[in-house]
């Protein structure tokens, strides 16, 4: 039994050493998973909260968001990841851990759950590098850009697909996010939202899908028709060939959508797949609804939608359009309350909302753009393992005790609160970028620094120099807060220079440890 617990004992601190490398800050409270709620089937099936109620952390790195998860203490265990910068082929590799599945090349959300990853500060953007959502439930993905995914050429990421949800996949909801590729098949792209094999109850709300030469489908194959419950609400759709979304049997909700210049088809409704198709806009378009491609037949039913400049194709052998004049010829009834803004203004408020950094806006139901509040209030609580004067290694914060001084000082802040041990109070320059320093009377050796940003910062610490103020030497450079460890050191005052933020930083502590 001893035995045991202390391999579980060994097999976290490996866990917290290998998210500390990469440069995951671990929080002092508990925050919101994301802004706003669920929305549409999203909010079925028990709905989905991500990692409400966890912990949240920030990377800036692809293995930075892998040993997120890998350093929690289960595959189910809440945690939110807010993510800043480019992730890409050359910052995600494989993280290994009893909580985790990742793999290299692609974010991994594999039989894992309760995960919210949201785009924080100047933007998230997944370079050519894709999000595989497989055997999860529970997932949140917003305010994130996922741009250039390929399944041939070079770089190959996640089959070509954006995002891609297979395998018994259950409540996920995908918000305020760009899916964006630069071409079609032959390009070397595939889908930019495809979910199969068993994959139910998901959202996508307030989203930007474009330049592709397919949209998404449900259902990999006519015979994979276990997949459904998907609603589509307030996304842009634009400069697509087909697929706005492809439907293989199953239940899909989709309203309140803008379509702009699908070039061969649109909505797709196939093999026994019925869709609710409800005051969306459709431009500049061809053949936006029906069966196509197939001689297995998809029902639809419709309402309020407007076809501005559409054009239809006749109907013949696996050609069906719905068009020119769309009927209803099945009925859906949807187990969610909901609110239609009006088919007209759909372009407007679908042009102020949809997509990644504006804001997370919403339509309030009379397409005015409006801030949902977050989903829970961030509420400072001290962390019981990670304390100012210990950290996870142990050792003494020499800063506690010393002197302090920096280059400027924002207005209501003090040099002195980088060292008085609470979290709550912080120094922030009075711009950007700024110094702030340790010293001591007396020549100290150093060869680590915790640094800390206040709880609930608005501004990011980007690039970083770590200094022997007395030549000038650098000791360590890199960016993002956190544990920063370089050769030890004797000295008597230690800077840390910030070379980059996306607003004005706010450290509340700057530890200094001998090792």
């Amino acid at each position: 039994m001893r035995r045991a617990v202390a391999l579980r004992l060994e097999a976290a601190l490996a866990a917290a050493a290998t998210v500390a490398a990469v440069g995951v800050v671990l929080p002092t409270f508990q925050a919101s998973a994301a802004v706003g709620s669920a929305t549409g089937y999203a909010t079925a099936n028990g709905g989905t909260t991500g990692g409400a109620g966890g912990q949240t952390v920030r990377a800036t790195t692809g293995t930075a968001i892998h040993a997120a998860l890998c350093g929690r203490a289960s595959s189910s265990t809440p945690i939110t990841i807010q993510v800043e910068g480019t992730i890409n082929h050359g910052n995600t590799t494989k993280v290994s851990g009893g909580s985790c599945n990742t793999a290299a090349g692609v974010i991994e959300l594999k039989q894992i759950s309760n995960v919210t990853i949201i785009g924080v500060g100047n933007g998230a953007v997944f370079d050519q590098l894709g999000i595989h959502i497989r055997e999860a439930r529970n997932i949140i993905i917003q305010n994130v850009t996922i741009r250039n995914v390929k399944k041939s050429g070079s770089p190959t990421s996640n089959g070509g697909d954006a995002i891609g949800m297979e395998s018994g996949v259950r409540n996920v909801w995908v918000d305020h996010v760009t899916l964006e590729a630069s071409g079609g098949e032959s390009e070397g792209f595939d889908g930019l939202f495809d979910m199969k094999d068993d994959t139910q109850y998901v959202t996508l709300s307030y989203s930007t899908l474009r330049n592709s030469g397919r949209g998404g489908l449900i259902g990999s194959s006519e015979s994979d028709r276990s997949n459904g419950f998907i609603t589509f609400h307030h996304n842009l759709y634009e400069n697509i060939d087909s697929r706005t979304p492809l439907l293989r049997g199953g239940v899909a909700h989709i309203y309140n959508n803008s379509y702009v210049n699908l070039r061969e088809s649109g909505i797709n409704s196939r093999a026994g797949a019925r869709a609710k198709v409800e005051n969306n806009y459709f431009r500049n378009s061809k053949d936006v609804l029906g069966t196509f491609y197939t001689s297995e037949a998809g029902y639809w039913q419709v309402a309020g939608n407007i076809f501005d400049n559409v054009t239809w194709s006749s109907r013949s052998g696996d050609n069906n359009p719905a068009g020119p004049n769309p009927q209803s010829n099945t009925t859906v009834s949807v187990p969610y309350s909901y609110t239609l803004d009006g088919a007209s203004c759909v372009p407007s408020i679908v042009s102020q909302t949809a997509g990644a950094n504006k804001g997370i806006k919403v339509s309030n139901g009379s397409c005015s753009p409006q801030t949902p509040p977050p989903t829970n209030n961030p509420t400072p609580t001290p962390t019981p393992t990670v304390t100012p004067s210990t950290p996870p290694s142990g050792g003494t914060n020499l800063s506690i005790g010393a002197d302090s001084d920096g280059s400027s000082k924002g207005g209501g802040t003090s040099y002195g609160n980088v060292r008085d041990g609470n979290l709550s109070t912080y120094w922030s320059p009075s711009g950007s970028t700024g110094d702030i320093s340790i010293k001591w009377s007396s020549a100290k050796t150093v060869s680590r620094i915790v640094i800390r940003e206040a709880s609930g910062a608005t501004g990011a610490i980007g690039s970083w120099q770590v200094l022997n103020a007395a030549n000038g030497a650098v000791l360590k450079s890199g960016s993002g807060a956190g544990t920063i460890t370089f050769a030890a050191t004797s000295l008597s005052k230690i800077t840390f220079r910030i070379t980059g933020a996306t607003a004005t930083p706010q450290v509340a502590e700057f530890e200094t440890y001998a090792s």
